[in-house]
């Protein structure tokens, strides 16, 4: 074959083996439901349900918007929408008021904002989503007995390990997944061999490929335990911290920076890091979530721990044109609140409480008492940027600081800056900078007890009032519009975990001093105890496994679906929480199997939601281990029972920092300031890469990063055309080719094609790999060189997990 010809063919075998063995591409039915009950649903309610409901549509032209169906029939007037095709649509030209005969709603024309985002959505599709469980019926009293019988909530019980046969089970995980494999005739597939093993175990701990040194040291390590030793080193490496802070920053829609009006991100990495340092040490999953929603609450809190209130302090702000009236910045500002809540509760409860905004919830029982409770602990903070210090010096920078503002404004004034006056203010900075210990710390991005309360400023516009300690209980917000209030409702949690053994931590009788943000951590992890467990739980196996045994990790309610393995999951959540449960395991279980248990830390040293002993005990089950291509595919080809490994996909980091490494080029350094992605000499891990609210660097966004405009539960996997032509163009790709064709002047092509392959996918080219590379590479140019590692990074087996 001549060399063109080769190089065509590599290309169209680049772009088929690209996409042969990737997902389908489906349509986004996630996103658009979240979308359309979060932007859509919401907006109908407020402005249409008046008139347009189904108990009302026969004085409204026969049209109805409450219902799927019934939006999707129309009227007296035809089908109101077009799917994108919005100037079609009847409900458009409606609502811009094109013809006097049909303006809705009459009372005026809406918000230009509002007339955007249903442009948006018919443009989209106009997806209008159809669910497989009833709508509760509206007024309905819920029957909160039943309610708590709901798998997801109801308190975690002891769970009976199964008997399974002996010969594959490496712990109690597998006698779950061998019995239900034995009840549908299946068996467990063999385990995968130890060059996948390793390479499995290096990227989803750690995130990186293994180097061929130690691929071949554990090939050769006869150890009957030389899997776990290999498990308990990658465990303990500080890389673990980086590669499991980035499942983490999705949830948290973690951003380096935003636009100019939105509040600066700029030292939001002191949250990242803090994310990555707690990952790293272990810190329990309680003190976990308790810090990042309340870790300036303690007196005697580590400085350091502040920064844990980034989850928060990284939230995205609105524009506010104060110029407007105080009803349109109301609405935006409980948008804020809205936000928050729902990162909240989708983080750590699995729920879509926010859906509770303008009415009761629609399918779970979360009432708009509940939403309007929880919203209040929202209302009562605010964002703030404060230095890692003692509370005391704390407080004392950030008053140096703003007396330092006040002066520079008055400094800008002064018209000769070599003026007396003038150097009056110069000199007052420099000795309140002398003055002022640590007054240059960087100051993180955090939250304050502060409510904002929006102001009439005289006619048609606004002021914002920030008043400090004074929180605030909110009224009912009726068809989810503040301009439109109900009762007021006291601060407090979910109906649906009142009445349990463990009392309340979030109830009425406490200080009117505090947001309740403290007793709101308190509930997650009490009164919602065995829910937030199972939520984090499945997300821990759903990175581990491709997908989780729920599969809808956002969603733990009546629309998400139910766990493939119930005992299984309640088992794990029960391992998790139970610090009894882990000593009594240990103690009863062969020195063998008690390692999967542990962390190699002393058994009377452990304690209870300990992630590494979580993660430890998955990774080092007979299930994990398995290959991934078996005869299950047939009967089960959806893997519904886990009888094989899952193939995965590398996410757009892993597989940027396998370059880096691969190429000798990776600064594994850790922490700080992150950095811009277009700089040719940006060689750390990519989770150092800067991230925008609304802006991506092609490369994330090419490869399926979530938008940090909110909370993002699970990635979405994409196979485009885009993605070949990156590879194939992108000077990045072309940098680390080159880097690698530089480190193999010293050998024949023989052997130099072996080292590309031990690099890249850790094993030895076949025979007619080694041929096709040869033929190729005759003659070895530079030029040649680079193009042929440049379509080996580009194959399926570099930019698969195994």
């Amino acid at each position: 074959m001549k060399p063109l010809a080769i190089v065509l063919a590599v290309a169209c075998c680049l772009a088929l083996r690209w996409s042969a063995a990737a997902e389908p591409i489906a349509i986004d039915e996630r996103a658009a439901t979240e979308f359309f009950e979060k932007k859509i649903r919401p907006l109908l309610v407020q402005r249409c349900y008046e008139c347009h409901s189904q108990d009302k549509a026969g004085e409204s032209g026969q049209l109805a918007v409450d219902s799927r169906a019934a939006l999707l029939k129309g009227g007296d007037r035809g089908a109101v929408l077009v799917a994108g095709q919005p100037e079609e649509s009847l409900l458009l030209k409606a609502i811009k008021y094109g013809d006097p005969k049909l303006q809705m709603p009459p009372e005026g024309k809406l918000p230009e904002a509002e007339i955007e985002l249903l442009t948006k959505w018919l443009a989209d599709g106009a997806f209008v989503p159809e669910y497989g469980v009833a709508v509760q019926p509206k007024g309905k009293e819920i029957d909160w007995t039943k309610a708590r019988q709901f798998w997801s909530v109801k308190p975690l019980e002891r769970v009976t390990i199964p008997d399974a046969p002996k010969s594959a089970i490496a712990n109690p995980i597998d006698s779950f997944i061998a019995v239900k494999l034995a009840e549908n005739g299946l068996t467990p597939s063999p385990s995968a061999d130890k060059r996948t093993l390793i390479r499995r175990l290096a990227f989803d701990l750690i995130g990186l490929p293994p180097s061929p040194a130690e691929v071949a040291e554990f090939l050769a390590d006869e150890r009957p335990d030389a899997y776990e030793q290999l498990v308990d080193r990658l465990l303990a490496s500080p890389h673990f911290g980086e590669r499991w802070a980035r499942y983490w920053l999705d949830m948290a829609r973690y951003v380096d920076f935003a636009p100019d009006w939105q509040k600066n991100a700029d030292n939001a990495w002191l949250y990242r890091d803090w994310i990555m340092r707690a990952f790293n040490e272990d810190r329990p999953y309680d003190e976990f979530v308790t810090l990042q929603l309340a870790a300036d609450l303690s007196d005697d809190a580590d400085p350091r721990d502040i920064a844990a209130l980034g989850l928060l302090g990284v939230s995205p702000t609105y524009w506010k044109e104060l110029r407007l009236a105080p009803s349109v910045i109301e609405v935006i500002v409980a948008d804020e609140w809205d936000e928050r809540l729902d990162t909240v509760t989708r983080t750590f409860l699995g729920l879509t409480v926010a859906c509770a905004r303008c009415h009761d919830h629609k399918f779970d029982p979360i009432t708009a008492r509940d939403y309007t409770a929880l919203a209040g602990i929202f209302a009562s903070i605010d964002l703030a940027d404060r230095p890692l210090l003692p509370i005391k010096q704390s407080e004392q920078v950030r008053a140096a600081r703003t007396t330092a503002a006040t002066l520079n404004e008055q400094l800008k004034k002064v018209t000769d800056k070599a003026s007396d006056e003038a150097k009056q203010f110069q000199q007052q900075l420099i000795d309140l900078r002398t003055a002022t210990p640590h007054f240059d710390a960087v100051m993180a991005p955090v939250i304050a007890e502060a409510s904002v309360f929006v102001m009439p400023d005289g006619p048609d516009a606004t002021k914002l009032d920030i008043r400090q300690r004074q929180p605030r209980d909110l009224p009912l917000f009726r068809r989810g519009n503040p301009n439109n209030p109900g009762e007021i409702v006291p601060r407090g949690f979910l109906e649906l975990f009142a009445s349990r053994e463990i009392p309340s931590a979030l109830t009425p009788t406490r200080s009117p001093r505090d947001s309740g943000r403290g007793e709101l951590a308190r509930a997650i992890l009490s009164d919602a105890r065995s829910l937030t467990a199972r939520v984090i739980t499945n997300r821990v196996w759903s990175h581990h496994f491709g997908r989780g045994l729920v599969r809808t990790p956002g969603d733990f309610g009546q629309q998400g679906e139910r766990p493939s393995h119930p005992e299984l999951l309640d088992w794990l959540s029960g391992e998790l929480l139970s610090e009894a449960g882990l000593r009594a395991g240990i103690a009863a279980t062969p020195p063998s199997m008690a390692r999967a248990y542990g962390t190699g830390l002393p058994a009377e040293t452990l304690r209870s939601w300990s992630l590494k002993r979580l993660h430890r005990l998955l990774v080092t089950s007979s299930t994990y281990r398995q290959q991934s291509s078996s005869a299950t595919q047939s009967i089960d080809p959806d893997n519904h029972l886990l009888g094989r490994a899952n193939r995965r996909r590398l996410e757009i980091e892993p597989w940027r920092d396998a370059m880096l490494t691969v190429a000798g080029m990776l600064d594994d350094s850790l922490g700080g300031k992150s950095l811009d992605l277009s700089s040719p000499m940006h060689h750390r891990r990519t989770l150092y890469g800067q991230v925008g609210r609304d802006e991506q660097h092609d490369i994330l966004r090419l490869f399926d990063f979530p938008p940090p405009t909110n909370h993002s539960p699970a990635r979405d996997v994409t196979t485009t055309p885009l993605q070949q032509l990156f590879v194939l163009n992108s000077p990045f790709v072309d940098a680390q080719s080159a880097a690698i064709v530089a480190t193999l002047q010293d050998s024949s092509t023989s052997e130099r094609i072996a080292r590309v392959y031990a690099r890249l996918y850790q094993r030895e080219p076949t025979a007619n790999e080694q041929r096709v590379g040869e033929a190729f590479l005759n003659p070895p140019t530079p030029d040649r060189w680079r193009s042929y590692v440049k379509s080996l990074i580009g194959l399926n087996e570099f930019l698969f997990v195994d």
